[in-house]
């Protein structure tokens, strides 16, 4: 027996999260009832699991995509004001692909897709403290003393930030190149943590990611990881293929 919502992110319908949602939302039945209860269990070898009358099995082919996200586009696969989407630069498969993590609508870089729920959960799970690098421009000269009070974690809506190392690129008489690496993923974090020290981003490019990089990935194009690409993110996570 296994949790509903590991079910459902493991056969690739969603996140943990989003799984939850949609059993609260009352749209998961096994065995032709509605199950709205978070922590319900079901035998994936007996049990029938529908969500919005389709049959979610667990035995479809696993696909994980790398994306080189340009700005201007929402990290959803459906936008009810028609906004440009991820889905829009994304292959035409017979799965559903989620994003693993975040990138706001302004920023641009390195984004994974896949249906493997239980390895996305966990490279987005605290617990693995996967890194993230960002290259970051902003607009004016920060002071190293201010740099230094982000890399030790500010407060943001009353948590404090997680330490993070910020490396200085490039500098212009107007703005400023960082490099940021960090293994949070709450959102709009980078953006906040400038501004809380007075500064603008102009520019925020998610150049690494578990590891993986853009490569030779141009923006807006994608390319299907390759084996053992998966194999590292497998062996990051603890968990064996």
């Amino acid at each position: 027996m296994i949790r509903l919502n590991k079910f459902l992110s493991t056969a690739g319908v969603s996140s943990r999260r989003e799984a939850d949602r949609l059993i609260e939302q009352g749209r998961v039945k096994v065995n032709g009832k509605i199950v709205q209860i978070l922590g319900s269990k079901v035998d994936e070898n007996k049990d029938r699991i529908e969500v919005d009358g389709k049959t979610i099995e667990v035995t479809q082919k696993k696909v994980y995509v790398l994306l080189n996200k340009p700005p201007k586009f929402l990290v959803t696969l459906k936008d009810p004001f028609q906004r440009p989407t991820i889905k829009d630069l994304l292959p035409k498969l017979n799965t559903r692909l989620f994003p693993v993590g975040r990138l706001d609508f302004d920023s641009e870089g390195l984004l994974l897709m896949t249906n493997d729920g239980e390895l996305a959960n966990r490279l987005i799970h605290p617990r693995y403290e996967i890194k993230k690098k960002y290259l970051v421009k902003i607009k004016g000269h920060p002071e190293k003393v201010q740099i230094s009070k982000l890399e030790r974690g500010i407060p943001i809506d009353g948590k404090k930030t997680a330490p993070s190392k910020i490396f200085s690129v490039s500098s212009s008489p107007k703005r400023s190149l960082y490099e940021v690496e960090l293994h949070e993923g709450r959102k709009r974090e980078i953006r906040r943590m400038f501004e809380a020290i007075g500064f603008h981003v102009l520019l925020l490019r998610r150049i690494n990611f578990a590891g993986l990089t853009m490569d030779g990935l141009n923006l807006g194009t994608w390319r299907y990881l390759t084996d053992k690409e998966v194999q590292i993110l497998y062996k990051k996570v603890g968990l064996k293929r």
